[in-house]
C-alpha cells in the first residue's frame, strides 16, 4: 500500500513541475512521467494489459508532443544543469529505482503462477466455467473474445489509433517532393 502513496506523490510532484516550469520540452517529459506512474499504479493494480496499453499510448504521445515541441519551442538539451534540478533529477531517478527493487522482490518464485494462490480470482472462474459458458475449446480465445471481448475492442482501437496517430504525424512530407518533382 505504500508504493500506491510513493507512486502518488512522484504523480503529484511531477505534475506540480508540469505546470510550473518555463521550459516547454520540460513540461512534456513531466506529462511523461505522470502517465509512466499511472500504468506502473494499473500494474501494481493486477491490470497488466490496461497498464502495457497505457505505456504504448505514452510512449507515443511523448513522442509526438516532444517532436512538437522541438520544432515549435526549438529547445536545445544543453549539459550545463543548475544544482536543484540534478538533484531533483538523481531523487527521481533513485525513486523508480527502488520502486523496481521493490517489486522484484515481491515477485513469486519464477514457475510459481499467481493465480493459482488466489481462490477467487478471475482466472480460476475461467478456467473452471470457461467450457460450458463460452464452448470453446481454447481457453485463451474464450477469454479474449468472450468473457474480456470488449476490452480486448477497446484496447486494440486505442493502440491502432495511436500507432496511426504516430505514423501520420512523423511521416516526412512525400506529396511536396513528389510535386516538386513534377515541376
Amino acid at each position: 500500500m505504500a508504493i500506491f502513496y510513493i507512486l502518488l506523490l512522484f504523480m503529484i510532484i511531477a505534475a506540480i513541475i508540469a505546470v510550473e516550469t518555463d521550459n516547454l520540452l520540460s513540461a512534456v517529459i513531466c506529462v511523461g512521467a505522470i502517465g509512466f506512474g499511472g500504468s506502473l499504479m494499473f500494474l501494481f493494480l493486477r491490470a497488466p494489459d490496461i497498464a502495457m496499453t497505457q505505456i504504448v499510448v505514452e510512449v507515443l504521445g511523448l513522442i509526438i508532443l516532444i517532436r512538437a515541441t522541438i520544432a515549435r519551442d526549438l529547445t536545445f538539451i544543453s549539459g550545463d544543469r543548475e544544482f536543484f534540478e540534478m538533484v531533483v533529477s538523481v531523487v527521481i531517478i533513485l525513486v523508480i529505482f527502488l520502486a523496481g527493487v521493490n517489486i522484484f522482490r515481491t515477485l513469486p518464485d519464477f514457475g510459481t503462477p499467481v493465480f493459482a494462490q488466489t481462490l477467487g480470482a478471475a482466472s480460476q472462474t475461467y478456467i473452471r466455467e470457461g467450457l460450458q459458458k463460452t464452448g470453446a475449446a481454447n481457453l485463451v480465445s474464450s477469454v479474449i473474445l468472450d468473457f474480456r471481448g470488449y476490452d480486448t475492442l477497446g484496447e486494440a482501437t486505442v493502440l491502432f489509433t495511436s500507432v496511426i496517430g504516430a505514423t501520420v504525424i512523423l511521416r516526412k512530407n512525400c506529396r511536396k517532393a513528389v510535386e516538386q518533382k513534377e515541376l
